[in-house]
């Protein structure tokens, strides 16, 4: 009998194990919401793949993961990129929502206020309007900071439990194939993977059916910049900092805007898109005139 790859064993395992935890929570009446249950299981699903990881690679394969998996804590200038990168892209995000014909600008944050009527009570609005006139400095930019914090804290532990997997697991095992491929690759398999999520909520909780495909093609475009990061710090901590990072400023990219909806606006709506798009054409840019190493037309396994 043919022995069943690690690689298709790590995604079984990871597929399998995602979807009956959202399964049996959605079976005993879990819902996802603000509510500690929703973060709770938002946080065991993103640790998922990396338990995974270590099932096929230590305890079935009986192979090495700290040298095989870009494990490396050896900060070098792209870090620095990755853990920035992550602010820049919700503040793009934010300004291509204000093209936008539905869209306007509101320091007041109405937008981000009446996001949270439905899952906060009346008293709770209303501290947050309180709040939101009574700071020193505009809440935005304590979200700046508080994100960046959190980006190499919490947030990178969290990423980290993704991007063993996604940027680490996987990366290596599609090493024969030109970067290209393997990013479109990684991408759908990570966008698929959140839907169980998506569907009960997440991101796209307006539009929950759509969602899984604009989640789908959000995570493709976004691959080839987690990867580029990966091997230009030849590290998947730098992933886990990018990943840590934008989850914890993705809300900049709606909180000084009125209008759209989930599809439209936000990180993960139409604007984060045009946005990862522009990001990736510069760095399309930066590969090819500027990069010594050429590696987006490349195999990946030149560079790792």
């Amino acid at each position: 009998m043919k022995k069943v790859s690690g690689t298709t064993l790590f995604l079984i395992l990871t597929f399998v194990i995602s979807f009956s935890l959202v399964g049996l929570y959605k079976l005993f009446g879990g819902q996802y919401d603000y509510k500690i249950s929703g973060i709770v299981l938002a946080v065991t699903y993103m640790f998922i793949p990396m338990i995974c990881v270590i099932l096929v690679k230590k305890v079935i394969k009986n192979e090495r993961i700290w040298s095989n998996l870009f494990i490396s804590f050896k900060i070098n200038k792209w870090f620095f990129i990755a853990w920035l990168l992550a602010p820049i892209f919700s503040f793009m995000s934010l300004g291509v929502s204000l093209l936008f014909f539905d869209v306007s600008y509101s320091p007041e944050m109405a937008g981000m206020i009446k996001r949270f009527e439905n899952v906060l009570k009346p008293e709770q609005i209303e501290q947050m309007k309180y709040s939101i006139e009574t700071l020193p400095i505009h809440p935005i930019w304590l979200s700046v900071i508080q994100g960046l914090i959190a980006g190499t804290t919490v947030n990178a532990v969290t990423g980290f439990g993704e991007e063993l997997g996604w940027r680490g697991f996987l990366l290596k095992a599609f090493s024969d194939m030109k970067f290209l491929k393997a990013s479109i690759l990684i991408g759908f398999i990570w966008g698929i993977w959140h839907s169980p999520l998506i569907l009960m909520g997440h991101n796209y909780p307006q539009h929950p059916k759509i969602g899984v495909f604009m989640m789908t093609l959000w995570c493709i475009l976004l691959t080839p910049i987690f990867l580029y990061i990966t091997i230009k710090s030849k590290s998947v901590i730098a992933a886990a900092i990018m990943h840590g990072a934008l989850n914890a400023t993705a809300v900049i990219a709606v909180m000084v805007i009125d209008g759209g909806n989930d599809l439209t606006v936000g990180m993960t709506g139409l604007s984060g898109l045009i946005s990862l798009l522009l990001v990736l054409l510069g760095l399309i840019i930066y590969d090819n005139n500027i990069s010594k190493e050429k590696i987006m037309t490349n195999k990946v396994n030149k560079y790792l």
